[in-house]
């Protein structure tokens, strides 16, 4: 028994360390069943978004399987909890993995979607990130895409908005210098910005630990700059918005889908300094358009609550699946990933088809704060 543990540890060891490992294709022999991991931060900082994504998912699988699953399987869906944390995601993973997944959903912040895509290169097992949106993620990744528009991408559009609808011809940016996600929105607007003849009057920063704004904020304000953009999360968003109407900026304010939450996070006597604030997201609730309430109304239904973009950015990733599945030649993983690659889907946030590393081609929703709630301003394309 000892000489046999030790032949099984040792094989295990090789198969962490990568040694021997060959690259796994063959699809699990899972029966009538289809099986998707999910990899949810349901705890930390992150829980907020990773549970609204994971009830986005239930919903779309609970709908599939009334409908008769799909090429007559039903699909079985088990998230597991990563906490947020790159570590916990690889330890999740790997679980999903030996518990014969066919297809993986997961991560949803960047930094543990990352992680995954980089531990799965090896297993070919199809990867789709409903909302992380940093650009690494799939980039020399045959195996992983994304749902969600990249950080860059976001980027193009907001400059696209400026100029377009804004009529803007001035603007100036307020970003973290410490955090990819703002850097990586900045710099792809400035690109965007200066091809679309917009002058760039300042480009000002700060450090993630940093509080107070205003000393940036009034070099901007020097400028007079026609529209800010701000990439930035929504808890950072709301002390930036109060220091900017403290100084009488009057400047129009943008963002990317950091600025999603604001509302739920700053105080009621507050609301106001958000009016006319512009971020860029992947649907809105208000947007009236069948197939979007459709999804609106089950969620609410099912959840009683309105469902967030992560909500829907989960339920419209099951349905890509199971378009490609339905395409594919079998239940092969590299089959799987050949479909993925043609699919085009007509979703909840927006008709869509892969691009170049696995990114979707698609417009995002322009979301307008008024009066204390999001309101649907327009939908922007990066071209």
């Amino acid at each position: 028994m000892k000489k046999i543990l030790c032949v099984l540890s040792l094989a295990a060891l090789l198969t962490a360390c990568g040694g021997g490992a060959e690259k796994t294709s063959a699809a699990p022999d899972n029966g009538d069943v289809i099986k998707i991991g999910g990899i949810i931060p349901k705890t930390g900082s992150a829980a907020v978004y990773g549970n609204s994504a994971d009830k986005g998912v239930k919903l779309a699988v609970e709908e599939i399987n009334a409908a008769g699953g799909i090429g007559g399987k039903q699909i079985e869906y088990l998230s597991e909890d990563d906490k947020g944390d790159p570590t916990e995601a690889v330890t999740v993973y790997n679980k999903l993995v030996e518990g014969g997944n066919n297809v993986i959903i997961g991560a949803i912040t960047s930094k543990p979607s990352l992680a995954v895509a980089e531990n799965s290169s090896q297993d070919g097992i199809p990867i789709i990130t409903p909302t992380g949106t940093s650009a690494p993620i799939t980039e020399n990744k045959d195996n992983v895409f994304r749902t969600c528009f990249t950080d860059p991408l976001q980027g193009k559009i907001l400059a696209n908005f400026a100029c377009d609808n804004l009529k803007a011809k001035t603007v100036a940016i307020l970003r973290n210098t410490s955090n990819d996600y703002s850097n990586g929105v900045a710099d792809a607007f400035i690109e965007q910005a200066k091809s679309k003849g917009l002058e760039v009057v300042a480009d000002e920063g700060y450090g993630d630990s940093d509080v107070d704004f205003k000393v940036q904020l009034t070099n901007i304000d020097k400028e007079k700059p026609d529209v800010i953009i701000v990439p930035e999360y929504y808890e950072k968003d709301v002390s930036i918005i109060k220091q900017a109407r403290d100084l009488g900026i009057e400047s129009k304010i943008i963002g990317p889908d950091g600025w999603d939450g604001v509302l739920a996070v700053i105080d009621e006597g507050s609301k106001d300094l958000l009016n006319g604030v512009y971020f860029t997201n992947h649907y809105s609730v208000h947007d009236t358009s069948e197939k979007v309430q459709n999804f609106v109304n089950a969620y609410k239904e099912k959840y009683n609550e309105d469902p967030s973009a992560f909500s829907a950015l989960g339920y419209d990733t099951v349905y890509i699946y199971k378009e490609a599945i339905e395409k594919s030649a079998s239940m092969d993983f590299a089959e799987i990933v050949k479909a993925l690659k043609s699919v085009e889907v007509s979703g909840v946030t927006g008709d869509l088809r892969f691009g170049e590393n696995n990114n979707p081609v698609k417009s995002a929703t322009i979301i307008e704060i008024k009066d204390g709630s999001y309101t649907f301003n327009s939908l922007v394309s990066a071209e």
